[in-house]
């Protein structure tokens, strides 16, 4: 699949293009996949480790998956202070990264330090499995090419992370996510007038945001949520595979 020939899903993200991602499990054979995706028309699927198991070799082969069906890949990491290893997971294949649980905008700016190559980032040159290597050998013209092309989604799960949406999105976050099981528990401990529910919270994040580059993913779990979403002005959504 040639896909410079068309926008790659970090442009169509900024450009608030209505998207949708499908859960996919981490040992996932590849026909499983397969048959996950073919029962709509998603732009990427994403997998996790931050609640259950995870090896890197594992990594490697769902992403070599995702990449031979022609699907991008988005991972989110075990812990938020693995940040640090957000280079190395990326020489594993996927092209998103989501890193959980974060609040302070250190963590952020350490995310896009490990995400991106210079002279953007900080990011380590290496790796056989990484997205979109074959055919890119030069270390400029492939760290051009993944600077544009790797998309980073930091997960907010917290009316502390909610509340300073505008300071988290920095340049180089492509993605704010939300989790919204974590938050319910902020907010059951907290009386804020304002933000009594989960779609408080993403109204108001949305309207912090304006007319950012940086857009809200939405686990939003149901398919027929998409409209209810969509119409709040999310734009992209991640969803449970359909039965």
């Amino acid at each position: 699949v040639d896909f410079m020939a068309e926008k790659n899903l970090k442009q169509r993200i900024r450009e608030g293009e209505k998207l949708i991602g499908v859960s996919v499990p981490l040992n996932a054979t590849k026909l499983e996949m397969d048959s996950i995706i073919q029962k709509d028309d998603y732009d990427f699927v994403f997998t996790d480790s931050q609640h259950g198991p995870f090896n890197e070799e594992t990594l490697v082969q769902f992403c070599g998956y995702a990449s031979e069906l022609g699907i991008p890949s988005q991972f989110r990491i075990k812990h938020t202070r693995h940040s640090y290893l957000i280079g190395n997971i990326l020489d594993l294949g996927p092209v998103g990264i989501e890193v959980p649980q974060v609040e302070d905008i250190e963590t952020v700016k350490e995310a896009v330090h490990y995400f991106y190559y210079p002279h953007k980032g900080g990011r380590s040159v290496g790796g056989a499995a990484r997205n979109g290597v074959e055919g890119r050998g030069d270390r400029i013209e492939y760290a051009d090419w993944w600077n544009s092309t790797g998309f980073l989604s930091i997960q907010m799960e917290s009316l502390r992370a909610v509340t300073t949406v505008k300071k988290l999105a920095i340049e180089g976050v492509d993605c704010l996510t939300w989790g919204p099981n974590d938050l319910l528990f902020d907010i059951e401990s907290h009386s804020n007038p304002l933000l009594r529910t989960v779609d408080d919270c993403v109204k108001h994040a949305l309207d912090q945001l304006g007319n950012s580059h940086t857009k809200i993913s939405f686990r939003s779990y149901d398919y027929k949520l998409r409209d209810k979403y969509f119409d709040m002005g999310v734009t992209v959504l991640m969803e449970s595979p359909r039965l």
